[in-house]
């Protein structure tokens, strides 16, 4: 099926059909033609995974009303060539086998191999061909037929043969976050020093919000690894607090409403040094700031996140804190995450909790 058009582009701007001159991500309407160019890769799908934002919005806007959510992603996906929700911007990953493979693709796939897609469906040509009928609409993951297109410039991982691949789609569908998160860590040198070199004597104190979580956890373990000193876990109801505080992933839990910044600070108790914050609703960017000590590191991971709420916000402050946007691509972020989530048993038990059990395929 290969298509002998010879105009293309390893970011994929020959796919976009709305507006031009734009990338992807930023487009209206992908060209979801199954026919591949040399450096591409087509992908049977067989599952979706909605980041945690944009499902949390769909299930918001329609009440809870499954079915209705189901109707809206599966229309975006029709009208867009692409799964990208219109309020958050944001869209998932998914779980596919390789079907063909160009000549020129640089990815190292095969035909047959079972994948996950580590780009964003945001940008990702997406075509489905069977109504999203076995979803109840109940959950990020969407079990579905359909093809995807991946660009040179895309990433994708083999998935793993010793996890269910629903736990493995979890788990590399925010890999970037404890990535970064140990990066950070790793390099820090102190309040008012660069976040490279050496690491400080001691490590930095690290709180993550939204810490029972996906992201949260892997991000918890993460900080521990790199020599973090102190780890807190903020999370907003009792539950949470309960299970977290029995995994002994943090060395303190906590529970504040992370949009109620005075409530935060408090709640730590004491400023961080590195803040991540892993929480999947807007209005979370005054309290990390607030609970960031000067000269810290403020890493932001959610889609829910307004940037423009972020530095207006440490501006206001008079916070002298470093901002950084996590974006999900950090080398070697997949080994990290499942080496995580493999060697801390307490990880598996948030994430199975999460998804409902681990249910083979």
């Amino acid at each position: 099926m290969t298509d002998p058009r010879t105009s293309t582009s390893p970011v994929g701007l020959h796919r976009v059909l709305e507006p031009c001159g734009v990338l992807p991500q930023a487009a209206a309407r992908l060209d979801t033609d199954p026919r591949i160019r040399a450096d591409e890769v087509r992908v049977r799908v067989e599952r979706l995974n909605l980041d945690a934002a944009s499902y949390r919005q769909l299930h918001t806007a329609h009440g809870g009303d499954p079915e209705a959510v189901r109707r809206e992603v599966l229309a975006i996906i029709d009208e867009r060539g692409k799964m990208q929700n219109p309020v958050t911007g944001s869209g998932g990953m998914l779980v596919g086998v390789v079907e063909e493979v160009g000549p020129g693709s640089p990815l190292g796939l095969k035909p047959g191999d079972r994948i996950a897609t580590l780009v964003s469906l945001t940008l990702t040509p997406l075509a489905i061909t069977d109504g999203l009928a076995r979803w109840d609409g109940r959950s990020e993951q969407i079990p579905a037929e359909g093809h995807a297109i991946l660009f040179a410039r895309s990433i994708a991982a083999v998935l793993p043969a010793d996890l269910p691949v629903p736990l493995a789609l979890s788990v590399m569908d925010v890999c970037g976050a404890p990535a970064l998160t140990h990066r950070v860590v790793r390099r820090y040198k102190g309040p008012g020093g660069p976040a490279s070199g050496d690491p400080a004597p001691g490590g930095p104190v690290v709180a993550v919000l939204g810490a029972a979580g996906k992201s949260g956890s892997l991000s918890l373990a993460a900080a521990r690894r790199a020599g973090a000193a102190r780890t807190i876990g903020l999370v907003p109801i009792e539950d949470e607090e309960r299970r977290l505080a029995a995994t002994g992933l943090a060395d303190r839990v906590v529970r504040a409403d992370a949009r109620d910044p005075v409530a935060v600070a408090e709640a730590l108790g004491e400023p961080a040094d590195v803040t991540v914050v892993c929480v999947d609703v807007p209005g979370c960017e005054h309290g990390a700031i607030l609970a960031t000590a000067p000269g810290g590191t403020v890493i932001f991971f959610s889609m829910a996140t307004s940037f423009a709420a972020a530095a207006l916000g440490a501006e206001g402050l008079a916070a002298d804190v470093t901002m950084l946007v996590g974006n999900g691509y950090v080398p070697g972020h997949v080994d990290l995450a499942l080496d995580l989530f493999r060697s801390e048993p307490a990880i598996r038990a948030l994430f199975t909790a999460r998804e409902g059990g681990e249910q083979p395929e």
